[in-house]
Parts: C-alpha cells; structure tokens; sequence
C-alpha cells in the first residue's frame, strides 16, 4: 500500500511539473520540472518513506524497461546496419564528453579544504 501511495506522488509531481511548464511556457520539459518538485518533496518524511518504496519496486523492475529500446534496435535493423559505426561513434564520443563534464563540474564544486582534510588514502566525495 505504501508503494501504490509513492507511484501516487511521483505521477501527481510529473504531473504537476508537466502542467507547470505547460502553463508558464517554459522551455524546461515538464518531467524535468517534475523532478525538481520531488527533490523538494523529499524534504517531508512522510513523502520520503512512501516514495522509497515505490522505487525500489521499480528498480527490481527496471530490466523491464529495456524491451522496449530492444525491439527498436530489432525493428530497425536496417538503419542500424547502414548507421551502426556512426551510432556507436556518437555514443561514445557523448559518454566520454558527458563524464569529463561531469568530472570538471565535480573538481570545480568540490572543496579543495574537503580534499586536504579527508582521512589517508580517500580523495573526494564519499
């Protein structure tokens, strides 16, 4: 039961994040909007709890939600063979961009004091 109140709040949020830039004419998609409204939400307890049970029922589900990108890559073979080198060069060249991204973003945030003060042997976030 406590789930089903969790799957509530997370469709009630993208919902509202959805209506929200909707109606303000963002030009932020609305489950990101969605998504800002549950970090917020996070802040109540009771939220909390409902919201922790309902991901983790989704995660022991989540290899469900790779079939159906499957059976695009199957139905699409075709392009993939006339564009697979080119696809598997974006992709990788977008994860590598994305990780140092990333990685500058976190030595820019991180504290340098945070660095020289961590106990021998563990540099960087916990």
């Amino acid at each position: 039961m406590l789930a089903l109140r969790g799957l509530a709040v997370l469709l009630i949020l993208q919902l509202a994040g959805e209506a929200l830039a909707h109606a303000l004419a963002w030009p932020i998609p609305g489950p990101v909007v969605g998504m800002a409204l549950l970090l917020v939400a996070l802040g109540l307890p009771l939220l909390r709890a409902s919201v922790q049970a309902a991901a983790e029922q989704l995660l022991q589900h989540l290899s469900l939600l790779f079939i159906p990108v499957g059976v695009g890559v199957i139905t699409h073979l075709d392009l993939m063979s006339r564009h697979g080198v080119q696809l598997a060069v974006v992709i990788g060249l977008s994860t590598v961009a994305g990780l140092a991204v990333t990685a500058l973003v976190l030595q820019r945030l991180w504290p340098e004091e945070a660095a020289e003060t961590a106990p021998a042997g563990q540099e960087g976030p916990p």
